[in-house]
C-alpha cells in the first residue's frame, strides 16, 4: 500500500530509547529524510520537556517539531520555542492546584517526588505504606471535592495526578486539528500502555513494537496495526520502512554507541568495546553460519526437530532419550529459526509442533519428549519428575509459527488443544498469585535442585501468556485475548516484585510472607534465580535473566544493571555463556546428593554451571539488543570458536562445554545449539550476504 504520513507521533522510553546503537541509526536516518518528505516530527512522552530537550541538545536524538510532555499535559512548539497557550488553556481550566495540593498533602502514605520530576499540571508523589493501588480511593477523595483529575498509578510506586481526560491521545488530537493534519495522514509509534490514547484515535496508523508491553497490546487488539518483528528504535525503523518514509532500513553501526568515557558499561568494557572484527572473524562467521545450517539439517526427522543428529551420535542407557522429539528442545528451535524461509526448515518445524500438541494427554500435559523410532510419548524425566517448560516453550512456539506463516487453520484445527494446554500450566498456579510452583528438578535443568517459583519458568510463563493472547488475537477473539493479556501484565508486575529484590521498606498494608526477606540481600544487581515461601536462592541464572530481557519482561535500565554484573562475574568466560553463576560446590546449602548422578551436575558440568552454546546465541543478542553492537559481534566470534570445537571433528555445535576449561561435552550437532548461532548471526546483520 502507498501511505501518505504528514505527521509521526512517536513515544520514547521503550521506543526510541532503550537500545543506543539504533537510537544513534533512527537519528541518522531521520536526518536524511529529504525533507520535503519528511513528515513531521512528535515526541508524546511521559518526561518532562526539560529533560527530551536536554537529549536533542546532547544529540542523542533529532530535533523535534513539537514535544509532548508529561503524558499529554503540554505541547511545545519548538520553532516557535514556546508552550502552545490554546492547549495549556484547555488543560488548565479544571485545575485547582491549590486544593489538589491540599488533598496530597493530607493522604496518609504519600510523598512529593524531586522537583527535577513536577510540572504544574502533573504532580508527581511517591507512596509507601499503601496498597499497592491506592487510585481508587485518591479519586473518591478527588471526586467529595468536586475535583475532576486523572489519577495513575503505577507499579513503581508513582502516583501522578493529571487534569482531567488528559492524555497522550488528547494532545495528539488537538494538535492535529490545529495544524489541520487529518487522522489518517498520522503514524503513532509506542510500547506501553501510556500510548493506547494515540492509536486509538480514529483513522491513525499503528506501529507496535516487539517489546510493547501486554497493557498496549490488549487496549489494541481490534485494530488492524503494523507489528514489527524488531524492538525500540530498530522496530521504529522497520515500521518507518513499512509505511514508505525509509527506503532501506540502516545497517548497524560501526561506531560503538558507548562511546562516552563517563558512561559505567563503557570503563567496565574497555577495548572490547571498540574491537571491530578483522577479515579472518568474518570468515570464520560465515563458515559457521553454514555449518550451523548443516548441523540444523541433521536434526530434520519425519517428526520434527531431533535434540541432536541421529546418525551422527552413539546412545546407550538414558541417552536414548536424544532419539527424540524434545517439547523443550523442539519448540525453541522452533522460534529461533521461524524468520528462515527454507522450505525443508518450515516444514520440519510444522511436524515439530503437530508431533507434540497431537500427543496432549485429556488434562492438557504436553510430553516431555515424543521418541522417533516409534512415535511413543513419554511425559517425564529423570525420577518422573514432568517437565514444565515444554508446554510453556510450545505455546510460544505456536505463536512465532502462525505470525510467521499466517496459518490461520492450524489455529482454528487445534485451539481446543492449546487451551487445554494453557488449563494445565495455569494449574501449577495453585495459589492464584500469577506465579506457577515448579516441582524440584521441573525444567530444563532436570537432575538439579531448583522449585516452587524458579525464575526462568516465571519469565516463560509471563511470555507464554502474551504469546496465547495473540493466538486468540489472531482468532478474532478479542475479549479473551485481553484477559490473557491482562494477566500477563500482572505475571510480569509479580516477577519484578519477587525476584528483583530491594531495599524499599516493606509494605505495611500487604500480609508478611517469607519472602519479604529478601530486602536482606539490598539493592539487586539481576533477577534472582528462585523463591519458596521459606527461602530464597541467591544466585545469578543467566538464561533466566537473558530470557527476561529478550521475552520483553525486564526493562533497559534493569537489563544494563543485570549485564554489568554478568560480564564482570566472567559469565562469559572462557566462552559465552555459562548457565548459572556461581556453581554450586559440594557442601553448600543447596548442594544435593544427586548431583553426582552420571557425575552430570559437578560444578561447572552440565546444569551446575556448565557453558551452553544456545544460551551463548540469547547472549550474543542480549548484548546486541542493550545496544552495544561490536561487543556482541565479539563474543559472536567467541561463540563461534566454541561450537567450531568438537570431541571428534570441527563444528559439532555440541549440548554443552565444561565451565572452566570450555571444553566440548555432551551430544555433537544439537539442534538448538545450531538454531540459536544462526538466530544471533541473523539478528546482528552481520552477514548480510549469507542465508
Amino acid at each position: 500500500m502507498a501511505y501518505k504520513i504528514s505527521l509521526f507521533n512517536s513515544d520514547l522510553d521503550g521506543t526510541l530509547l532503550g537500545n543506543p546503537e539504533s537510537t544513534c541509526r533512527f537519528r541518522d536516518a531521520w536526518r536524511q529524510i529529504p525533507p520535503e518528505r519528511r513528515p513531521l516530527l512528535v515526541y508524546n512522552t511521559g518526561r518532562d520537556l526539560a529533560d527530551v530537550v536536554g537529549m536533542v541538545n546532547r544529540d542523542v536524538l533529532p530535533p523535534a517539531d513539537y514535544i509532548v510532555s508529561g503524558l499529554g499535559v503540554a505541547i511545545f512548539d519548538v520553532r516557535q520555542e514556546r508552550e502552545m497557550d490554546g492547549y495549556a488553556a484547555i488543560v488548565g481550566a479544571t485545575w485547582r492546584s491549590g486544593k489538589i495540593d491540599r488533598i496530597l498533602d493530607d493522604f496518609p502514605g504519600l510523598a512529593r517526588s524531586q522537583p527535577d520530576f513536577l510540572h504544574p499540571y502533573k504532580p508527581t508523589w511517591q507512596f509507601f505504606a499503601l496498597p499497592a493501588d491506592p487510585g481508587e480511593e485518591l479519586r473518591r477523595e478527588f471526586e467529595k471535592n468536586g475535583l475532576a483529575v486523572t489519577v495513575i498509578c503505577s507499579d513503581t510506586g508513582l502516583v501522578r495526578v493529571l487534569p482531567e481526560r488528559t492524555s497522550k491521545g488528547r494532545a495528539l488530537a488537538w494538535l492535529a486539528e490545529t495544524l489541520r493534519i487529518p487522522h489518517a495522514e498520522i503514524l503513532v509509534a509506542g510500547d506501553s500502555g501510556d500510548d493506547a490514547s494515540a492509536f486509538l484515535l480514529p483513522g491513525v496508523h499503528g506501529l507496535v513494537l516487539e517489546n510493547a508491553q501486554p497493557e498496549l497490546l490488549a487496549a489494541l487488539a481490534p485494530l488492524p496495526c503494523y507489528v514489527s518483528t524488531m524492538v525500540m528504535a530498530e522496530g521504529v525503523l522497520d515500521g518507518l520502512k513499512h509505511y514508505g518514509i525509509l527506503d532501506e532500513l540502516p545497517p548497524p553501526s560501526p561506531e560503538s554507541a558507548w562511546s562516552d568515557a563517563s558512561d559505567p558499561i563503557f570503563r567496565m568494557l574497555g577495548d572490547a568495546s571498540a574491537a571491530a572484527l578483522s577479515a579472518e572473524d568474518r570468515a570464520l562467521l560465515s563458515e559457521g553460519y553454514r555449518r550451523a545450517i548443516e548441523a540444523l539439517r541433521k536434526n530434520i526427522t519425519p517428526l520434527g526437530f531431533s535434540a541432536c543428529a541421529l546418525d551422527e551420535n552413539e546412545v546407550t542407557g538414558t541417552d536414548v532419550n536424544y532419539r527424540s522429539v524434545w517439547a523443550r528442545d523442539g519448540a525453541m528451535t522452533v522460534v529461533l529459526t521461524n524468520h528462515l524461509q527454507d522450505p525443508e526448515i518450515r516444514a520440519c518445524q510444522r511436524r515439530t509442533l503437530l508431533t507434540l500438541i497431537n500427543n496432549i494427554t485429556p488434562t492438557g500435559q504436553i510430553p516431555t519428549n515424543v521418541r522417533i523410532d516409534d512415535g511413543k510419548p513419554d511425559y517425564s524425566g529423570v525420577g518422573g519428575i514432568c517437565a514444565i517448560d515444554g508446554g510453556l516453550w510450545l505455546i510460544i512456539a505456536f505463536y512465532n509459527y502462525a505470525r510467521a506463516v499466517e496459518d490461520r487453520g492450524l489455529l482454528y484445527e487445534h485451539a481446543p488443544l492449546l487451551q487445554r494446554a494453557m488449563d494445565w500450566l495455569s494449574a501449577h498456579d495453585s495459589n492464584n498469585d500469577g506465579l506457577l510452583e515448579i516441582p524440584e528438578a521441573g525444567d530444563w535443568t532436570d537432575l538439579f535442585g531448583r522449585s516452587y517459583n524458579v525464575l526462568y519458568d516465571e519469565v516463560l510463563w509471563f511470555r507464554a501468556n502474551v504469546c496465547y493472547g495473540r493466538l486468540l488475537e489472531f482468532m478474532g477473539d478479542y475479549p479473551r485475548a485481553a484477559d490473557y493479556l491482562h494477566w500477563s501484565q500482572h505475571i510480569r508486575e509479580r516477577i519484578l516484585a519477587t525476584f528483583w529484590p530491594t531495599t524499599s521498606p516493606p509494605n505495611p498494608a500487604q500480609p508478611k510472607a517469607f519472602t519479604d526477606l529478601q530486602f536482606s540481600l539490598g539493592d539487586a544487581r539481576y533477577l534472582i534465580a528462585e523463591v519458596t515461601p521459606f527461602s530464597f536462592n541467591w544466585r545469578c541464572d543467566v538464561l533466566g535473566n537473558v530470557l527476561a530481557f529478550l521475552l520483553h519482561l525486564l526493562d533497559s535500565e534493569r537489563a544494563r544493571t543485570a549485564f554489568k554484573f554478568m560480564w564482570g562475574a566472567g559469565v562469559n568466560e572462557p566462552y559465552p555463556a555459562a548457565n548459572i553463576y556461581p556453581a554450586v560446590q559440594a557442601g553448600a546449602p543447596d548442594w544435593k546428593p544427586y548431583y553426582t548422578v552420571n557425575l552430570l551436575n559437578l560444578p561447572d558440568h552440565y546444569h551446575n554451571g556448565g557453558i551452553w552454546p544456545f544460551i551463548g546465541g540469547l547472549w550474543v543478542r542480549f548484548v546486541h539488543r542493550l545496544g552495544l553492537h561490536d561487543v556482541a559481534a565479539r563474543e559472536l566470534v567467541r561463540l563461534a570458536q566454541l561450537n567450531r570445537q568438537g570431541k571428534g571433528r570441527d563444528w559439532e555445535f555440541n549440548e554443552w562445554a565444561h565451565g572452566r576449561t570450555g571444553r566440548p561435552m555432551g551430544k555433537a550437532f544439537q539442534a538448538w545449539s545450531a538454531a540459536s548461532f544462526i538466530r544471533a548471526c541473523d539478528e546482528l546483520r552481520i552477514l548480510q550476504g549469507v542465508s
